[in-house]
């Protein structure tokens, strides 16, 4: 018999056969559109998501209306993984910021799969550390450090997850990822293309030198690698 081709996701990659056999029922491939809510923070999640390609940025709203990122997630995780722990709210926006597929489910069947097996609620409770090691690194980062370091660090985090040096990626987009105003990721954007870092026209960013952004970049990006990579959450 043909083993079933597991969706290109993390999770749906990693799980013993014997979960994956018993979620795969319940999976439907959907599309995520770019701009697209997931989950609003503080509403009930009815589905998971486990993004095949694209990515999603979770993001916090401030009492003035600006926004920021706290984790950006692909394909090596899953939004809304709490959903498979607990009927509790979303505590984040999740907005798909480039598009992509992903697999699809009823947040209840996750939960009642994770009841039945201890293997699959550990998977979901280390992607919730994973997502944990972001927003605690994304808070410091913002706090401490340039804009142009947080640039980078969304930058190469964005390629990794598409696999592209092209990001689809707009400057108001990006400005409400790292919590700045518009014209400051302008200003940067401009002097990193005449560094020869990237290249920008409307709404299409193209990573010219990977290894100039890394020196650009915070000890932010690695250590994010480093703790999700100990987690297993990171190939």
């Amino acid at each position: 018999m043909q083993p079933v081709l597991r969706p290109p996701n993390r999770l749906l990659q990693i799980l013993p056969a014997a979960e994956f056999q018993s979620l795969s029922p319940h999976l439907e491939t959907v599309e995520l559109a770019k701009g697209s809510v997931l989950t609003e923070a503080g509403a009930r999640l009815p589905y998971v998501y486990l993004p095949h390609s694209g990515v999603v940025s979770m993001m916090v709203g401030l009492s003035e209306g600006q926004t920021l990122e706290v984790a950006m997630l692909g394909r090596d995780s899953l939004v809304g993984a709490a959903a498979g722990l607990d009927a509790g709210p979303a505590l984040t926006d999740a907005i798909v910021v480039v598009p992509g597929m992903a697999s699809a489910l009823k947040a209840a069947d996750l939960r009642a799969e994770a009841d039945r097996s201890s293997v699959l609620r550990k998977h979901l409770a280390r992607h919730e550390q994973a997502l944990l090691v972001q927003a605690q690194q994304s808070a410091a980062c913002n706090a401490s450090h340039s804009v142009e370091s947080r640039l980078s660090r969304l930058l190469l985090r964005a390629r990794d997850l598409c696999d592209s040096e092209g990001l689809p990626l707009t400057q108001e987009f990006l400005a409400q990822m790292i919590g700045v105003r518009r014209n400051a990721v302008s200003i940067v954007a401009h002097a990193f293309q005449q560094a020869g870092l990237v290249s920008y026209s409307r709404g299409h960013i193209e990573i010219r030198d990977i290894e100039g952004l890394r020196r650009t970049c915070c000890e932010c990006y690695a250590a994010v690698r480093l703790q999700c990579e100990r987690l297993g959450t990171m190939s």
